[in-house]
């Protein structure tokens, strides 16, 4: 399936009136304030994020797992699902793969297919929590931090393999997500797991072709839940530094303890350039990988507000990567990512309002109640007819989750491909 241009703006015609009147009216009202409406418009249109490969089927639980019907059977089907999605939004604009699920079978078909629809090749993901078909080796007791000089090697083949494929694609970046870990007590020598990783690291970044960088994830616990070898920021950003100037911290949102200031996690590593990518998500008590925005909206806002602020004001950090990691148990996925999509354009959008310029004075004035009121003046402004703007101007739907229902996206995806396909992936 393919959604053309005329498509589109069939939808887009019931609310274009609407839509101009609530535009006109916040842009008259952000303008009075001193925001440049023009400019936060473009930057919205301009701003992409990374949709991953194991994303567009239905995610699941320790539990089950229930399909949701015409998910994609292969990479190329993943493909035109993230096309049905950018061509709603125009804000998906790239592809995230996830190796072993993913390896492309025809490497110039795949592209222009990509191309087609407008899609880059984001950072490929390697994978060394699960064990593979015909692996030598098992990942039971770790991976880059095995004991076992055996698994460490294997593991580091594999994410030179996955540099190579990402390089015959066009990506510029690998990430790493170790689930490397203990479950008990005594069941492991931090020091020595911790000098393995870093070793095995350094083997992976000799790897990197001259224009790539490395992505060093972290998480706290799960899937071992006595310790974890990369367990928070502070480590990662150890690790990246050991590697060199082309290794950097990645944060995921659901990443991290209850209540942990992620925002302040962000500052930093963009003040010492080494925040290199972000992906998104929500949680309510744990790395739940739900909607973003769905739990804690104020708190993406607040560290949307530092992200550009580090983006404006600091030259040493790179471009960050953007990518939506999040797990789709009860919802259509498309539409899940579609209201991610929309939540991150959204807490984008507010912290552009955000007057930094005033906010220094304050802070610098300790005028705590001046910076509350700030901040919060520019969250409390619903700033979804900027989004549908910039979603106009690029081609897209007006409102992407009534124009996909209003076009049948899903039952059009069954129809074509049954209702028993899985996705390979989670």
């Amino acid at each position: 399936m393919k959604i053309e241009q005329n498509h589109i703006q069939d939808t887009n015609k019931s609310g274009l009136q609407s839509h101009k009147e609530n535009f006109d009216f916040l842009a008259n009202n952000l303008s009075k304030k001193g925001a440049n409406v023009e400019a936060i418009v473009s930057k919205l249109k301009d701003f992409q994020v990374a949709i991953p490969s194991w994303a567009l089927g239905a995610g699941g639980t320790r539990f089950g797992r229930f399909s949701f019907y015409g998910e994609p059977s292969s990479l190329e089907q993943k493909i035109q699902d993230i096309g049905l999605i950018h061509s709603l939004t125009q804000t998906a604009g790239a592809v995230s793969l996830h190796i072993p699920w993913d390896i492309p079978q025809d490497y110039a078909a795949v592209k222009d297919l990509a191309n087609g629809l407008n899609i880059k090749f984001d950072a490929v993901n390697s994978n060394t929590f699960q064990d593979q078909k015909d692996a030598k080796e098992t990942y039971k007791y770790g991976s880059l931090s095995n004991t076992s000089e055996a698994v460490r090697q294997q593991a580091i083949q594999h994410n030179l393999d996955v540099i190579n494929i990402g390089n015959k694609l066009g990506s510029k970046s690998l990430t790493v997500w170790l689930a490397d870990g203990s479950c008990f007590p005594g069941q492991t020598n931090f020091q020595t797991a911790l000098q393995h990783t870093e070793n095995s690291l350094k083997d992976i970044y000799k790897g990197l072709p001259d224009d790539w960088s490395m992505l060093i994830e972290y998480k706290p616990y799960e899937p071992n839940f006595y310790s974890t070898v990369i367990q928070d920021w502070g480590t990662s950003f150890m690790l990246a530094n050991a590697c060199g100037e082309k290794a950097y911290s990645l944060v995921d949102l659901g990443h991290h303890l209850p209540n942990s200031n992620i925002e302040q996690i962000v500052s930093v590593l963009m003040l010492k350039g080494k925040l290199g990518g972000f992906h998104f998500n929500d949680s309510k008590y744990g790395d739940d990988d739900l909607t973003v925005g769905s739990i804690k909206p104020y708190a993406l806002f607040l560290i949307f507000n530092e992200l550009v602020y580090g983006m404006q004001n600091n030259p040493q950090n790179p471009d960050l990567a953007w990518m939506i990691d999040a797990s789709h148990n009860v919802k259509d996925p498309l539409e899940d990512l579609i209201q991610s999509l929309e939540a991150i354009q959204e807490a984008y959008a507010k912290a552009l309002l955000v007057d930094q310029a005033e906010l220094k004075a304050a802070q610098l004035n300790n005028d705590v109640v001046k910076c509350q009121e700030i901040l919060q003046d520019a969250y409390r402004t619903d700033v979804r007819p900027l989004l549908a703007e910039a979603r106009r101007l690029a081609g897209g739907a007006l409102s992407p989750i009534n124009a996909y229902r209003a076009l049948g996206v899903r039952d059009t995806l069954i129809e074509e491909r049954g209702k028993h396909t899985v996705a390979t992936g989670l």
